[in-house]
């Protein structure tokens, strides 16, 4: 039978097969023998070796459409990243960072404002004017009211998501409204540091309904300036598309160079300032990290 791994811990690999419920699998010794290690979000044939107990052995990975590195996991569609509108309030550095992140593997990201609420009007609009004009597809919601939770799940359904985002923002609260047999604890926000208490300790997807599946990033790590070339950084901005090619030299990144498009851009709000200085300030980072590299 075939069906999909949702959970691995310390070798046992957790396969949902619909219809029939979730089996504890060892994977069989080949895997180990060929170097492939199965990942969660696989979908894999198994052998039951005790039904009563639903336990089985993992012997065929069917083809992946995709793979990615962090966290390790497989058949991932697209990435809802989230974010609050207050308690903590947004940064587009951090943003960008999550962006970044999941733009490097090749995951289409979705941004979710969660705590509308709790934020005034004009600050709502505001985000979510910097990201659309980013080229960003991009939704507010309150795990507390409800409101945009409709529009959420339409943008989870029938899709294996990747859900991620800072500490704080209501991550684990929207994975129990969508999957409520998750029933994550969700860490309460510490005063002190003005973000949340770290709940969530291993990787694993969560049933949403048919074909849904969620997936929550325990460990998971925005960009690090380490990862990249700064010369790389421009091409994680759409906005910047545009005007490439048009400045006095090829090969601009935007920082110091005089007739430079995308600041004079930046400079007559064409790019909105927040993104701008989020830019500048990751490439610096990139560029203090580059002096220790070699």
């Amino acid at each position: 039978m075939t069906g999909k791994i949702i959970k691995g811990i310390a070798g046992f690999y957790y396969v949902n097969v619909a219809g029939s419920g979730i089996y504890e699998c060892r994977a069989k010794g080949i895997f180990r023998k060929e170097g492939i290690k199965p990942l969660v979000g696989d979908d894999v044939e198994i052998e039951v070796t005790h039904e009563q107990d639903m336990e089985a052995s993992v012997v065929h990975i069917l083809p992946r459409r995709n793979s990615i590195s962090r966290p390790a996991a497989a058949n991932i569609d697209q990435a809802v990243l989230i974010f609050s509108l207050e308690d903590p309030r947004p940064s587009a550095g951090v943003i960008d960072r999550f962006l970044i992140r999941m733009l490097d593997q090749r995951l289409d990201p979705v941004i979710c404002f969660n705590k509308k609420d709790l934020a005034e009007p004009e600050e709502i609009r505001k985000w979510l004017r910097i990201y659309t004009d980013a080229g960003y597809r991009t939704i507010t919601c309150s795990a507390v009211t409800g409101e945009g939770i409709g529009e959420a799940g339409e943008i989870l359904h029938g899709k294996t998501s990747i859900l991620a985002g800072p500490s704080g923002v209501g991550k684990s609260s929207l994975i129990n409204i969508f999957a409520p047999e998750a029933r994550m604890e969700t860490g309460s926000t510490s005063k002190k540091l003005g973000r949340g208490k770290h709940t969530t300790r291993h990787t694993e997807l969560f049933m949403a309904g048919e074909n849904t599946f969620i997936m929550d990033t325990p460990g998971f790590t925005s960009f690090e300036a380490a990862d990249m070339d700064k010369e790389e950084l421009k091409s994680y901005y759409p906005e910047f598309y545009p005007y490439e090619g048009r400045c006095r030299f090829a090969g601009c990144v935007h920082v110091n160079e005089p007739d430079c498009t995308v600041k004079e851009a930046a400079g007559e709000s064409r790019i909105h300032e927040e993104r701008y200085r989020s830019y500048l300030q990751l490439f610096e980072e990139i560029k203090e990290a580059e002096k220790h590299r070699y």
